[in-house]
């Protein structure tokens, strides 16, 4: 008998905090120890997260396929295997080869593991009634560096980061993969996988394949963008913030409400998003996010707000990432488009913070911080053209 959607999406949640907190989240905490214990440069202990996302990246678009053929379950359960096996690697690594050769592995995790992998599952389990699942399973990702920080603070300074490494990768192996295996079912248990006969299906909407095109190109640059803006700022937000002339402790402080905003916002969006349709929120996130930045560019005294108003934009663009896709193509063809999709944000994601860190060492913040408010503003225009093929079939 197939689990409640809520013990589906508590126990996916589960797997998304250990997800993102061993891999996205991972070197905040882990990687001052590890420089200090092996003398790595700390650019490459930190560029695994970014192989990482490569990785996810690359192998995205077969990761749709998949699911959209088997459904989310051999593929969840492998990221936990690998999760935990590239842990190990990491952990048990003599030298950085090995350790690099680790985060190969967690990017495999990464790509079957995380959000875009978790939505295209819940969509072929759920197909149009996945939107609230997967605004669901937002909020658990939300609070992946608020668990997995202070855990991975305790377990370094208790056991070391080797050993810390290992209590992860047994947690994915215990944890994650029976979790997973037990409410992901297989997949001629799905529901909703195919529209009924009686229904007129979203790809039926838009039988021009140009109009298609343009709908999907749209709806990546505005991911793409996103997602590449949403990472520069995530790892340089405390270089923006004392160039505004905060003080380091007090740009610490500043910092944690980044976290809140998010899932205050997404908290606001799982209220009230039934009501319209998904293209809203995305809007609303690209204006959050162009209004933000433009208020830290310009010096806006109260930080505290800009970087609320930043947050919940960032932090419902996930949401908007898994449902706009849904509303506007249906399950049918969800998994599959995407892995398309992800592929060009997950590499964003990848190459953005050390570009941003390149752009702030060379021009300095405030150019760097110019730059981004262009790219967010480039994404409202984009939004305005994606309004504009798509507008024929928006509902409330």
């Amino acid at each position: 008998m197939p689990a409640s959607r809520l013990v589906t999406v508590t126990a996916l949640g589960v797997a998304q905090i250990l997800g993102w907190g061993t891999s996205f989240y991972f070197p905040a905490v882990l990687a001052p120890p590890i420089v200090a214990d092996t003398g790595w440069p700390l650019v490459w202990v930190v560029s695994g997260t970014s192989i990482g996302l490569l990785v996810a990246g690359l192998i995205a678009p077969r990761v749709g396929t998949i699911i959209d053929q088997r459904g989310g379950r051999p593929v969840l359960a492998l990221s936990s295997l690998l999760y935990a096996v590239g842990l190990s690697c990491i952990g048990l690594a003599p030298g950085l080869p090995v350790y690099l050769l680790g985060w190969i592995v967690v990017g495999g995790g990464m790509g079957t593991g995380l959000y875009d992998a978790a939505f295209a599952a819940l969509a072929k389990l759920y197909g149009k009634d996945a939107r609230a699942p997967i605004t669901n399973l937002t909020l658990f990702g939300g609070f992946a560096s608020t668990i997995c920080w202070p855990l991975s603070a305790f377990f370094a300074e208790s056991f070391g980061w080797r050993s810390a490494c290992l209590i992860y990768a047994a947690l994915h192996l215990l944890v994650c993969l029976p979790l997973q295996m037990a409410v992901m079912p297989p997949l001629h248990q799905g529901q909703d996988t195919a529209a009924p006969p009686h229904e007129t299906s979203p790809a039926a909407l838009f039988p021009a394949l140009d109009r298609n095109t343009a709908m999907v190109t749209l709806l990546a640059a505005i991911l793409t963008i996103s997602a590449g803006v949403g990472s520069i700022v995530v790892v340089h937000l405390m270089i923006f913030l004392q160039a505004r002339g905060v003080d380091f402790a007090m740009a610490v402080t500043l910092g944690t409400l980044f976290g809140p905003a998010q899932v205050g916002a997404r908290v606001v969006e799982r209220l009230f998003g039934a009501r319209y349709h998904p293209m809203w929120t995305m809007a609303a996130s690209c204006a959050l996010m162009f209004v933000g930045l433009a208020l830290l560019l310009f010096g806006m005294p109260l930080i505290a707000l800009t970087i609320l108003i930043y947050g919940g934009g960032y932090g419902i663009m996930w949401i908007a990432r898994g449902t706009l896709p849904l509303a506007l193509f249906g399950p049918e063809r969800y998994p599959s488009l995407m892995g398309r999709l992800a592929l060009p944000s997950l590499i964003a994601q990848a190459l953005a913070p050390s570009a941003g860190a390149f752009f702030v060492q060379t021009t300095g913040a405030d150019a760097t911080l110019s730059v981004l408010t262009c790219l967010a503003a480039v994404n409202l225009i984009l939004m305005a053209g994606l309004w504009a093929v798509c507008r024929g079939s928006l509902g409330g």
